[in-house]
């Protein structure tokens, strides 16, 4: 099942159609004709099983007449030729819990195929496919988030407000110094959780450097550069590449 960003962070109960065996309709599971019904294994005495005798032991299997279903068809049903099966269509709601992962898979107690014999029905696991957000992306149970800033910004140190996931909007304080990669963490505003709890929301900055320099910013810049006193900040890097 596919699912979109918003509906796999929210939960969603959608309609599954699932073909799949069940009783046939005609003979209602017996495998027999209409006004016939089917008759005790004599072999096995209705058990199913048999035992088989190797020497100093011995071990049971599916009996090799009734192969199994402790009854013996002898005028088998038309439509499904004595199995008691035929292959069905129905239509199931199917809640998806909310904070479901891509590539997670749900289990469905009880909505898979109908037994054999009056047997319980099987489960029915979905595998679940997320398309990505334009924005966030995912981490476990935390939600990611890239945010562009200035330069001055990180180097000075600001007060931004980043998204929340279909929230309002939080103001993030960037100390000075703000490198370029720095992750902060938002409590609480990240996936939820089975237990009720969120992940938080990991805000990563991303420090933009201007395509275009007018006059007025190339001043700036320029004396910026001559306040870093012409520090060479790749000289121990050249030393340490000169090293063996």
């Amino acid at each position: 099942m596919t699912l979109s960003f918003g509906r796999s962070m929210n939960g969603v109960t959608v309609p599954i159609k699932l073909t799949s065996e069940a009783a046939c309709p005609t003979c209602h599971g017996t495998g027999a004709k209409a006004g016939t019904v089917p008759r005790v294994c004599a072999n096995c005495e209705g058990t199913g099983q048999e035992t088989r005798n190797l020497g100093n032991f011995g071990f049971q299997e599916p009996c090799h007449v009734c192969h199994g279903r402790g009854l013996v068809v002898d005028d088998p049903c038309p439509t499904c030729h004595g199995s008691g099966r035929a292959t069905g269509t129905r239509t199931i709601q199917a809640r998806i819990p909310a904070g479901v992962a891509d590539g997670q898979k749900i289990r469905l107690k009880g909505k898979g195929a109908p037994g054999e014999n009056g047997g319980p029905s099987g489960d029915l696991y979905v595998n679940i496919k997320v398309l990505p957000h334009r924005v966030f992306g995912r981490a476990g149970d935390n939600l990611t988030l890239t945010v562009p800033v200035t330069f001055p910004e990180a180097a000075l140190g600001s007060e931004i407000r980043v998204p929340t996931f279909q929230g309002q909007p939080v103001t993030l304080r960037l100390p000075e110094g703000t490198p370029n990669g720095r992750t902060f963490r938002v409590r609480g505003r990240g996936a939820p959780r089975r237990d009720g709890t969120k992940g938080d929301l990991l805000v990563t900055v991303d420090v933009q450097v201007p395509q275009k320099v007018d006059d007025h910013t190339r001043e700036a810049l320029e004396r910026l550069r001559e306040a870093g006193g012409g520090d060479d900040l790749r000289s121990e890097l050249l030393q340490q590449a000169r090293e063996e």
